[in-house]
Order: C-alpha cells, then structure tokens, then sequence
C-alpha cells in the first residue's frame, strides 16, 4: 500500500473520530463524557511510557513527577492573578508566579517542555544506572516532586494545593493532543531513530559496539516521554480542575505502567486500546467499593478495592501472557487490507 493511499485512510480515520466525539459530546451525559476525556489522557501517559520503557527498554517510575511538573506550570499560566491572590493563603506568591499567564495551548507545551528539562536534568546521573536501579531512582525523583510541591508554598500554594482551575481541557482539546502525540510516537518509532532505540532495548551492549552513542539515544527518548508525560499532566490538571501533591503518588505512575503491561511492551496500538478499555473498566469497576446487599447477606465497602481487582489482573497477565494484549504487534492498514484479501479469496 502506497504512502498516499495510507494518508487518505488516516485523514479518513480522523475525520470518523471527529463526527463521532461531536455526536458524543451532543447526546452523552457529563460523566460519560469526563470519561472520554480520561481515555485520551490515558493514552497520552500510556504512549509516552510505552515510549521509554516499551521501545527503549529503560524501566521508568517517575511518571507521576513529570505529570505533577505539567499539571502545575499549566495551572500557573491559566489561572488569572485575581484567581491566584484568592488561593494563595498560606504565603503570597512569588511576584513572577502572581504575573505569569499564557493561553492554554502555550500553558500546555510549557509544561510539556519543563517537564522535558527536568527528565533531561535527572536524565544525566540516572541513566547511566541499570533496570531496577533506575526504576528506584525515578521513582525517588517523582516523590521529591512531590515533597517540593508540598513545601513551596509561595509556587505551588503547598498542601492545599490549586482549586478551581480553567476547565479549558474539554473533549477537543485532550483528542486533539492524543493525535498529537499517537502521530508523533508512531513517526519516532517507524524511523531510524526507534530502531535504534529497539536496538538499544534488545542487546545495549551489542548497541554500543555498534558505535551507537546509547547514552545519547536513552536520554532523548527519557526527555520526550517525559515532555508527553507532562502534557497529560497539564490536561489532567484543567480537566478536574483542582490538583494538590497528594494527587501525585505512585499509584498514579502504577496505573499507567498497567496500561503500558495490559497493551503490550512495544505496542502502539496495544497501548491505546488498553488504554481504553482500562479506562472504561476501571469506572465500572467502582460498584465493588460501595456496599452489596445479596438477600440477607451484606458485604460493607471497602474502599480502593478495585485497584486490588486490578493488581490482581496484571499479577495474572504478567504470569499468564506476559507479552500483554498486542505483544509487539501493530494494528496496520496493511495487515487489515491482507486480511480481508484473505477473507475475500477463501469465500
């Protein structure tokens, strides 16, 4: 299949997606909808962790450090100064804090890139540890975010956090930047840069060999899955419109590593449907955190157990199909077109 002929199909594909977000945002009620923009969210933190870990082999539990760096330079730049005078109660701002204000779009991408230069900055000690060592370290990073959040209260207004912050992130917005970013991942990881980075990922040592600058490569591929991370981060934040450091903890980085597992290392496509389904699932799911009531037999809530169900699935897929939902494998206009050409000559 010709370049031109895959364009077109795209361009198709996104045109479908546009018609149906309209119909949705015209017939679903408000939940229905925040779910929807969740999903997008989702796969944005999805694919950029995919990014890392999946395609560069570099296990990452800081993604929750670059998301609260989005979330709150965002917050800065869209709330207005009158806004900022009424949260700040604790300190006042710093003079710059109190001024500072972007349209949305530019709040977004700053936060992207802030986030980007702090992965650049933990990048260059951290990446030269190994595996574990280097899961342990980023997730010690993403705390120190936090405890920073929560102990600059002339920046980020300390324990209380931002309330009442723009709602700008609606459902166009946040489809529009998971275009963006499944575009720009799929571009990256179709070119010779991503395989280099699953060279790195297969055999670093057999990279390196090779005259490839592995450090190089690791600490680019780091910078922009945490540049996306930080995007996802700033359109969470507008999308519930309060943040506080409690917000981000590890739990946070977890569920979206149980997507990137879910939907398979090295997936694109596995990571947006994963992202999609858990997204979905993990709404229906909170009926087991409220009370059942079974004839004469009541079963008291209990809250957080659908994380639990959720632990318990990813324990089951990493002993049972540890290649996840898609494994490697894309969803691609060719491999469609060879199945139904298949289809058509065996009828």
């Amino acid at each position: 299949m010709d370049r031109k002929t895959k364009n077109i199909l795209n361009l198709l594909t996104v045109a479908v997606l546009g018609v149906l977000l309209w119909l949705a945002k015209g017939h679903l009620d408000g939940y229905k909808i925040q779910i929807l923009n969740l999903i997008a969210i989702n796969i944005i933190l999805a694919l950029s962790l995919n990014l890392i870990y999946g395609f560069t082999g570099m296990f990452s539990l800081g993604h929750a450090g670059f998301m609260a760096i989005g979330a709150y330079v965002c917050s800065i730049l869209i709330m207005t100064p009158g806004q900022k005078e009424m949260l700040f109660i604790l300190d006042a701002p710093y003079p710059w804090v109190q001024a500072a204000q972007a349209p949305f779009f530019v709040a977004v991408l700053l936060g992207g890139l802030i986030a980007a230069a702090a992965g650049i900055a933990v990048g260059i000690p951290l990446l030269r540890l190994g595996d574990d060592y280097l899961g342990i370290a980023t997730l010690g990073f993403a705390e120190i975010v936090r405890v920073f959040a929560n102990n600059l209260p002339r920046l980020t207004n300390g324990a209380l956090g931002f309330k009442g912050i723009p709602d700008y992130a609606n459902i166009w917005w946040n489809f529009g930047w998971c275009l963006l970013t499944l575009y720009f991942v799929m571009r990256i990881v179709n070119s010779n840069f991503g395989n280099t980075l699953k060279a790195i990922r297969d055999d670093e040592t057999a990279a390196t060999a090779m005259g490839i600058n592995v450090f190089k490569y690791k600490l680019i591929s780091f910078a922009m899955g945490a540049f996306f991370a930080g995007v996802g981060g700033a359109l969470l934040g507008s999308l519930l419109t309060t943040i506080d450091p409690k917000m981000f903890l590890f739990i946070l980085t977890f569920n979206i590593l149980m997507i990137v597992v879910t939907g398979g290392l090295g997936s694109i496509t596995g990571s947006v449907l994963a992202g999609i389904g858990i997204t979905i699932l993990l709404e229906w799911l909170r009926f087991v955190e409220n009370p059942i009531s079974i004839g004469n037999f009541y079963i008291a809530g209990v809250p957080g157990m659908r994380m639990v169900v959720f632990s318990l699935a990813l324990l089951f897929i990493i002993l049972f199909r540890r290649e996840g939902l898609m494994g490697t494998r894309e969803i691609t206009w060719e491999g469609l077109a060879a199945r139904i050409g298949k289809r058509g000559n065996s009828k």
